[in-house]
């Protein structure tokens, strides 16, 4: 425990841990001081003025060191003009007046000198009703201005500091709020003050405007409506929002997010999501979010949802009654049963997965996650353990980020990395290519695509590196899927925990192995007992194939073909996809907004979110579209609720074993405090009163037997004089079908790319944008040209889920196309 320290704040004696501000110690002891600048994850800086306070201080007898006493007591100092609560550290026998005439006559000053360059929007401003400059000028400032009104500033009120958003000049304190976030948080400088005095004013400093995957959390810390999302902008009044706790479903991390919701009368009356708030859980999230969860919503909207079940009748879909859609669906897979095969994805519930497992075990069937990438089965032995909190993590400890773009895959996670080696933890970035996670690295590694394997062997030699990994307090690998398919993530996910194990890195908190998976929950279908296939189109070629939460047919060409030749295909889904325009019968699920169910982070938390609209038409949640079917085929599968199904799961899957919703309800006190009664502190993120989840044991901490099997390098592909080795990356806004509908992301989607070295590009004549034709494996694609110096010569980077497909390293051949657009 860090030295505590004993001070008076308004009479009130208070202690607090050594370190803290003025401004912290009182939130902490439960008294409000006003402020504007100041935030508690931010460094202080005194901008504003508004937490003026009376500070006073033991007077020490120079001599003898010792506080000098009057009347029995400590003789208080106080400085003969008030103090920044925000600045100054608190210290023993310090004493703090909140409330004196003194002290509100500087708020009250404050508040008045804020007002004189302010607009009166209240009416028409998306803050007003959460609005910290509106509260506190209620509660501390004039109740009549000094000042004319035709003296106030006019500026611009509609400027756009990027594609989501906007500033009101008019509208902005000059607290800096924003640009501290960006500089000392996100670790992205990209915006600034312009000009001096009155004058000053806020912009982008960056090409293109605002370029951040964090933009949006400038809008949830600005004390004032300045920065609003083009999400939100004249959508609706907080007032008339109603809130429900729910988990991001877009990638591993988990965060804790709140979704406002009301009637619209646009959308024909009914109740939509309005936006994505972050909701605080310091051991996940803390209190941030990044673009992608909080504008890619989307796609649980729209006039492509799935409402009716479908049935195919000559070689057209038409809608049909769950009873029918079930029965027929039932009488296929019964039929082959010895060839049914389900194929889901990360994007589906616990709830959702274990009763598809649960069928396809009764039935004999196989069971197929929908992936890239593998190695959970290493996670659940080596897993970082119960009570993880990265925040805890700095001097002293190691983290270790492998064949992983944090920043592309899992940008909370880059965030979190990023501030525990702000911290002094030891971080090494091992990619064959540079990432934003480097500069922060106290050691990057460069290996060559293929050589993953190898990169982490070389961990158990002798080197600078390997000993200070092994000699950490702590230690933590995130492992991804780059350059990489199923067995290749798979034998780096071995060699990791062999690593781990090795040195001592296992079975205790903040020591382990984490996945940087593709999907939400793929850590929860491991858990479940999914796995990939290495080769999935031929896992699925003349089966009966159930699936649910994937778009294999949009994907790839190869995988299309496949289920063109199966037996029969049934497709479950929220949206209309390539997939379901094959299907033999078409189910419609519930969105996650739409219903009750719990996901298994990265870090194998088990979390829950709620509904919070109602569901679309006829669709009902993927556990019971299951068990309708499964009761079709003979099988008996829980359906009468989300908790009742867990229920079952926590009994039937080891790992959850007593776990329940009531388990995951519970939650503590977190620091900093936020909530929607005092916005003008942490700002307008959700106190979390819902739940802040469960970490699974793993079992090097339950004290089960650990072996890592031993994985063999894969011979490492050699392209030929006119070939390259085209390899996967991930993007963090791809056309995905979570993240295409996304009305606002169209700018940062892009088109489809492949990257080169400069020496590539001019050994295949092609130059920065021009359009090449890449073929491979049945593949064949036009993409266009991006120049990347820190890429390998040779080498083809290929973002998945762009359009083109590509699972795992494969050669390619490149034929440049001429301005008329034919191939050279």
């Amino acid at each position: 425990m860090s030295k505590q320290v004993n001070l008076t704040i308004n009479g009130k004696q208070v202690t607090a841990p050594d370190g803290l501000t003025v401004a912290d110690a009182a939130k902490l002891a439960g008294i409000d001081i006003p402020v504007f600048c100041h935030h508690p994850k931010l460094e202080p800086v005194g901008m504003c003025r508004m937490c003026l306070v009376e500070i006073g201080r033991p007077v020490f007898d120079r001599a003898t060191g010792q506080p000098v006493m009057e009347n029995g007591q400590p003789k208080i100092q106080f400085m003969p003009k008030l103090e920044t609560a925000c600045t100054n550290r608190i210290s023993e026998g310090m004493v703090v007046l909140t409330e004196s005439e003194k002290a509100t006559d500087g708020q009250r000053g404050t508040v008045e000198f804020l007002l004189t360059s302010h607009p009166l929007d209240c009416p028409i401003c998306d803050k007003g009703g959460e609005c910290p400059l509106q509260n506190l000028t209620m509660e501390h400032g004039p109740g009549q201005s000094r000042f004319n009104y035709d003296e106030k500033q006019h500026l611009a009120k509609h400027v756009p500091l990027g594609e989501l958003i906007f500033l009101d000049r008019e509208r902005c304190i000059q607290c800096a709020r924003c640009i501290r976030f960006q500089d000392e948080v996100a670790g992205e400088a990209v915006l600034g003050f312009d000009e001096r005095g009155r004058k000053t004013q806020i912009i982008s400093i960056s090409e293109p405007g605002f370029d951040s995957v964090f933009s949006g959390n400038t809008t949830d810390i600005c004390p004032v409506g300045a920065l609003t999302t083009v999400d939100f902008r004249f959508g609706a009044r907080p007032w008339e929002l109603k809130a429900e706790a729910s988990i991001c479903s877009q990638c591993p991390v988990g965060c804790n997010t709140t979704l406002n919701t009301r009637r619209e009368a646009k959308a024909g009356g009914e109740i939509v999501v309005k936006r994505v708030m972050p909701r605080q859980n310091e051991e996940v999230n803390e209190i941030w979010l990044c673009d992608k969860g909080r504008f890619a919503y989307h796609y649980t909207e729209g006039k492509e949802r799935l409402t009716k079940p479908m049935v195919r009748k000559d070689e057209k879909l038409a809608r049909a009654s769950w009873d029918a859609a079930t029965k027929f669906a039932a009488e296929n897979f019964t039929a082959n049963k010895k060839d049914f095969v389900v194929l889901a994805s990360g994007r589906l519930s616990n709830e959702d997965l274990f009763n598809l497992k649960s069928l396809a075990d009764t039935v004999g069937g196989e069971s197929i996650l929908y992936s890239d990438m593998s190695g959970g089965e290493l996670t659940q032995l080596v897993g970082v353990g119960a009570g993880t909190n990265l925040a805890n993590m700095g001097k002293g400890d190691a983290i270790l980020v492998v064949a992983s773009d944090l920043y592309e895959e899992a940008p909370i996670w880059w965030l979190r990395v990023k501030q525990a080696a702000d911290r002094g933890a030891t971080l090494i970035v091992a990619n064959p290519r540079q990432t934003k996670l480097d500069r922060f690295a106290k050691y990057t590694i460069r290996y060559a695509y293929g050589d993953e394997l190898k990169t982490i062997h070389d961990f158990e030699k002798k080197s600078k590196i390997s000993d200070e990994f092994a000699k950490a307090n702590n230690a933590v690998i995130f492992y991804g899927s780059e350059g990489l398919g199923v067995s290749g993530t798979y034998g780096l996910a071995s060699a990791c925990a062999n690593l781990l194990k090795e040195s001592g890195h296992v079975g205790k908190a903040n020591n382990g192995l984490v996945g940087v998976w593709q999907r939400a929950n793929d850590q929860g279908a491991f858990e479940i007992g999914f796995r990939p296939a290495e080769d999935l189109a031929k896992a699925l070629k003349g089966k009966a194939v159930y699936i649910v939460g994937a778009d294999p047919v949009g994907d790839d060409p190869n995988l299309a073909k496949a289920l063109k030749n199966a037996k029969f295909v049934a497709v479950q889904e929220l949206r209309e996809t390539e997939t379901t325009a094959i299907a033999d019968v078409v189910f419609p699920a519930q969105a996650f907004t739409e219903r009750d169910g719990t996901l298994v982070s990265g870090e194998r938390r088990v979390q829950r979110f709620h509904a919070a609209v109602p569901p679309k038409g006829d669709s009902k949640p993927d556990y019971a579209i299951t068990s309708m079917l499964a009761k079709q085929m003979g099988v008996i599968l829980q359906s009468a609720s989300a908790s009742v199904v867990f229920e079952i799961l926590a009994t039937s899957v080891e790992a959850f074993n007593e776990l329940s919703y009531e388990a995951l309800a519970q939650v503590t006190e977190q620091w900093p405090f936020v909530g929607r009664n005092d916005m003008y502190y942490g700002g307008t993120t959700y106190e979390n009163t819902k739940g802040l989840g469960v970490q699974l044991i793993p079992m090097a901490q339950a004290g089960g037997t650990v072996r890592i099997p031993k994985v063999r390098k894969e011979a490492a592909l050699r392209p030929k004089e006119k070939e390259l080795l085209a390899v996967p990356s991930n993007k963090l806004y791809d056309l995905g079908v979570t993240v295409r509908t996304a009305e606002f992301l169209d700018q940062r989607i892009g088109e489809a790319t492949v990257s080169i070295n400069p020496a590539t590009a001019k050994k295949f004549d092609v130059e920065e944008g021009q359009v090449v034709k890449l073929s491979y494996e049945g593949v064949q694609a036009e993409v266009a040209v991006k120049i990347d110096e820190t890429i390998a010569t040779g080498v083809a980077l290929l973002p998945r889920g762009m359009g083109v497909a590509i699972h795992e390293p494969v050669v390619a051949r490149v034929q440049a196309k001429s301005a008329s657009g034919k191939v050279k």
